[in-house]
């Protein structure tokens, strides 16, 4: 109930034809060794550790450590033959969950409830100086949650279905619910802002990463800003994995860092070399070179799991307030070209706000109105024809920030800019560091233009976080109190096959008033070393948490030491 129930199919994120899968399953695991990791986000250091700060990157870093109510059933993952890829940043199906910290749940009804049973035999483990070994208990669950609730860096509306959540034992948990609503698992469950930690990290300051602890399968060992996350293996860990019909504890290897690396050329080195075991995102100019360069690596091939946008803002003094404006720039951009030309046909024209993955849900563009066909049409003359209509007839100027972690970003904005510039609209481009960036979005002192990715997340948030008011991933500062309304509508439904429906014509409607320059969505690529195993290109099982994936990874180093790394 109220789990996402599509499957994920593979369509464009299936996996590359490595072998992996099936020599996974029959090789015996081996424990020891070092795992090196250029993540999907090898650009962007920590940027908190902080459960309460509400930071989306959150899971990235403390997922080796900081576990949830539930994860992705990795069972029944593709390697293990399976069907879930484990590629979306933010999607668990209903069949794709298992309960982490929880063994079983259940809906109760007079009041409308969920109540969890907490496995027994978890523990934090002792942290000097910060708390002594002891076992997880329900208060901790109430604990996290109260605390994340309370946060003056909530998201507007994010918790509002639920009326409390209390322990009624010290191994039972139960939510009780205002209403019944539509995503209540992954709110608070696998979501990005879902990590259960004790009370006694949080006196000893949960925002050092010195003072972090968690029931996961390692701990933070070391940290250092702009360079590396280092975590070493947990003894303790309570979870298995079953390889080849038998159990075997968790995790597997020693130690795991990911390696931050803000320069393209240097992170493409370090693979090609060994110096990295895996990076997970490569951009499609770099394949071939590696290919050739290094042809033991192994590769999955998926379509970003964000979308590209230049978001127009509409709740500021600026010329987007006007939708002629809005719908001029995008005739301006030649998006096809862009496909064809600049990605060299590894993107897709239409795949968002919708993912095409998200099967029942996405439309593709030849079943939309005419109105949102057009928008992805070069049209020049007919930009200009409504730039003048608006009262620009010379265009106009505007500012436009970009994060110089974006290496795409970086490239693709002057195109943008040069095609915009021919119809009288001059881009004033901004660079930024992520942290500055990121900071001008979410205390709304951005540009009037600012161009960015923004996650897909799952068929329901990708709506709900971009185009409802108040929203803080909402660039543009969208707001329709009608459209508000039928998002409420939509969390209401426990039907899912009415949701979708009820998702398709909001997504055509927020197409159609174009406040955003909808750009291509990138194919991007992974690559790893034959030595890595147990692995077959996923990236995370929750909202961007790939610790689960990396526990389960095992390092041959005799392989590794045979081929001169």
């Amino acid at each position: 109930m109220g789990l996402l129930k599509a499957a994920l199919l593979g369509g464009a994120m299936a996996m590359a034809a490595t072998g992996v899968a099936a020599q996974a399953n029959v090789e015996k695991p081996r424990y020891g060794g070092s795992l090196e990791i250029g993540t999907v986000y090898v650009t962007l250091s920590a940027l908190s550790w902080d459960p309460a700060d509400f930071n989306w990157k959150h899971n990235h870093d403390t997922g080796l450590f900081y576990e949830q109510l539930f994860s992705g059933d990795h069972s029944k993952s593709v390697k293990a033959g399976g069907q879930f890829n484990y590629i979306p940043d933010a999607w668990l199906p209903s069949d794709a969950v298992r309960g982490e910290l929880i063994e079983k749940w259940e809906w109760k009804q007079d009041p409308l409830r969920v109540e969890m049973k907490v496995r027994r035999g978890i523990f934090f483990p002792e942290k000097p100086g910060v708390m002594k070994k002891r076992e997880l208990n329900a208060e901790d669950i109430v604990y996290s949650y109260n605390r994340l609730d309370k946060s003056p860096r909530k998201i507007a509306t994010y918790f509002d279905h639920i009326e409390k959540v209390e322990a009624t034992d010290s191994h039972t948990v139960v939510f009780q619910m205002k209403t019944f609503f539509a995503e209540w698992d992954y709110r608070f469950g696998w979501g990005y802002f879902s990590a259960v930690y004790p009370k006694e990290v949080v006196e000893a300051g949960a925002g050092n990463w010195k003072n972090v602890n968690g029931t996961g399968p390692y701990f933070l060992t070391d940290f250092v800003s702009g360079s590396a996350n280092t975590y070493t293996r947990n003894p303790d860990y309570w979870d298995k994995e079953k390889i080849g019909g038998q159990e075997y504890q968790l995790p597997f290897v020693d130690k795991i860092t990911y390696r931050t690396i803000k320069d393209e050329a240097t992170f493409i080195t370090a693979l090609r070399t060994g110096k990295l075991d895996m990076l997970e995102a490569i951009r499609w100019q770099n394949v071939d070179s590696l290919k050739k360069s290094a042809p033991q690596l192994q590769w999955s091939r998926w379509l970003a799991q964000s979308g590209t946008f230049m978001a127009m803002r509409v709740d500021i003094d600026s010329p987007f307030k006007d939708i002629r404006v809005r719908r001029a720039l995008n005739y301006a951009v030649n998006k096809d070209e862009i496909v064809k030309a600049y990605y060299n046909g590894n993107a897709e024209l239409f795949a968002y706000p919708m993912h095409p993955d998200y099967v029942g849900y996405y439309e593709p563009l030849d079943k939309q109105p005419k109105s949102v066909q057009e928008l992805f049409k070069y049209d020049p003359a007919k930009a200009k024809k409504l730039l003048a209509e608006a009262g620009h007839p010379r265009g106009f100027s505007v500012k436009v920030q970009v994060c110089s972690c974006s290496p795409d970003h970086m490239d693709l904005l002057p195109l943008v800019a040069g095609y915009l510039e021919q119809v009288g609209v001059k881009l004033e481009i901004q660079p930024m560091e992520y942290g500055a960036f990121l900071s001008a979005m979410t205390t709304r002192k951005h540009t009037a233009a600012y161009m960015m990715n923004n996650g897909h997340t799952n068929p329901t948030t990708t709506i709900r976080k971009s185009f409802t008011t108040g929203q803080t991933w909402n660039p543009g500062g969208w707001s329709d109190p009608a459209f508000d309304k039928k998002m409420e509508q939509v969390y209401q439904e426990p039907d899912e096959d009415k949701r979708k429906a009820m998702l398709r014509e909001m997504t055509t409607y927020m197409l159609d008033q174009a406040p955003y320059i909808w750009l291509p969505t990138p194919y991007v690529y992974s690559a790893w070393w034959p030595w890595v195993k147990n692995y077959a290109g996923e990236l995370r099982t929750g909202a961007v948490r790939p610790g689960p994936v990396y526990a389960r990874i095992w390092v041959d180093q005799e392989m590794k030491k045979r081929m001169g790394h």
